[in-house]
């Protein structure tokens, strides 16, 4: 899986909306739905906060460990 595709189901299945994430990790809506969309992809400060709020590694979210 890449990464954009691995963040839209972390996202969804946390329930929470576009908006939602964006406030959660400190970045703009429109920063998300750029990776979502594999527009562009998350700084280093920004997978860690990723990480950090799903409980996740940066392994798992890189696609580099399988998906749960």
């Amino acid at each position: 899986m890449e990464f954009k595709e691995i963040i839209k189901d972390l996202r969804i299945e946390k329930g929470l909306s576009i908006n939602q994430l964006a406030k959660q990790l400190d970045v703009s809506a429109a920063c998300v739905s750029y990776w979502e969309n594999g527009k562009r992809e998350p700084n280093y400060q920004q997978i860690k906060r990723i990480c950090k709020f799903f409980g996740v590694s940066g392994d798992f979210i890189l696609g580099f460990d399988d998906y749960m």
